[in-house]
């Protein structure tokens, strides 16, 4: 999925990640993704900007697009990072610069790593379902792999746990002896959790781990914080597990992976370590080097934005 901001700035990640335990809920921003489809953006957020290589999250939906053409993002490029599409709703055809075709439906792992260079859109097919409703991801790609060939994943089946009241859905990383299949470069992980009501649970952890929680839908009480659709809650490190009460049906992401110590800059849909990175990506872009081409979209791919003036300057955490 493409940041469709006209005017992105570039994003300091980073920040400080927490040597202990927090509770840091955080509100997203409503952001129009295309002609018909509005997101809340909660990664980057203000004073938070990610949670291990987690850089990018926009959570959509339920949308009823039974007379609408539904998601519509055009053929566009990313740079040194992974997409994750994640579903609970309706289908999402991505198509890419590599060749890829294929749909990803709800609970299936949809997993592009970058790389050097890649371009996709993502499009609801023309016969769909009624609703769409899912989440968008990236995951910055460390210094030593962000030059790596890029690829397409398709996992339908992941691996999966359960407990009374509740079940997960492994996306990416491991939890619980249960590993998802997806390729990660950094210590990571991924989970569709899915609570039934007044379901009180406890869930494991990796106390090197930093990790943050939303809501997909329904409430859920996370470490004794009401977490509800369109916020995230950011939970810092040194937990060994997380306790979970759902208010009411309730489904959540939870997030989380070793602290990203390195220094990257993240403008539009391209993560570099330099200013020079950034403008020679978005030149190669305009000129139709580099990225490749998608096949088969019908209409024009994105033009990218202008790069601010002022030079863009690399940023990171302390841990």
């Amino acid at each position: 999925m493409s940041n469709l901001d006209l005017k992105p700035v570039a994003t300091r990640c980073g920040g400080d990640a927490s040597t202990g335990p927090v509770r840091e809920l955080l509100t997203g921003r409503a952001v129009q993704l295309g002609e018909s489809t509005e997101v809340r953006r909660l990664l980057p957020a203000m004073g938070r900007r990610m949670v291990g290589a987690w850089c990018f999250v926009d959570h959509y939906g339920p949308d009823d697009i039974a007379d609408e053409p539904g998601m519509q993002v055009p053929p566009h490029p990313h740079m040194g990072l992974q997409t994750v599409s994640w579903l609970h709703e309706g289908e999402v055809l991505h198509r890419d610069s590599l060749g890829s075709l294929q749909t990803v439906r709800p609970r299936e792992l949809g997993l592009m790593t970058s790389g050097r260079a890649i371009s996709h859109s993502e499009e609801s097919p023309r016969s769909h379902a009624r609703f769409l409703h899912g989440a968008q991801l990236w995951v910055a790609l460390p210094d030593a792999h962000r030059h790596t060939a890029p690829t397409f994943e398709h996992h339908a089946h992941l691996p999966e746990i359960t407990a009374a009241g509740l079940h997960g859905t492994v996306i990416l990383g491991s939890v619980d002896g249960a590993t998802s299949p997806g390729t990660t470069y950094t210590p990571l992980l991924g989970v569709d959790l899915t609570l039934t009501e007044r379901t009180a649970t406890r869930l494991p952890l990796e106390p090197a781990f930093e990790y943050a929680a939303l809501a997909i839908s329904g409430s859920v009480d996370v470490d004794g914080v009401l977490v509800e659709p369109g916020s995230i809650l950011y939970l810092g490190c040194g937990r060994r597990e997380l306790p979970l009460l759902a208010r009411t049906d309730a489904s959540l992401l939870l997030l989380g992976g070793e602290p990203f110590e390195e220094e990257i800059v993240m403008w539009w849909n391209f993560i570099g370590r330099t200013d020079e990175d950034i403008r020679q990506a978005r030149e190669d872009w305009t000129t139709g080097s580099r990225f490749g081409e998608v096949h088969g979209y019908d209409g024009a791919r994105l033009a990218a934005p202008e790069v601010p003036q002022v030079p863009l300057k690399p940023r990171g955490r302390a841990r």
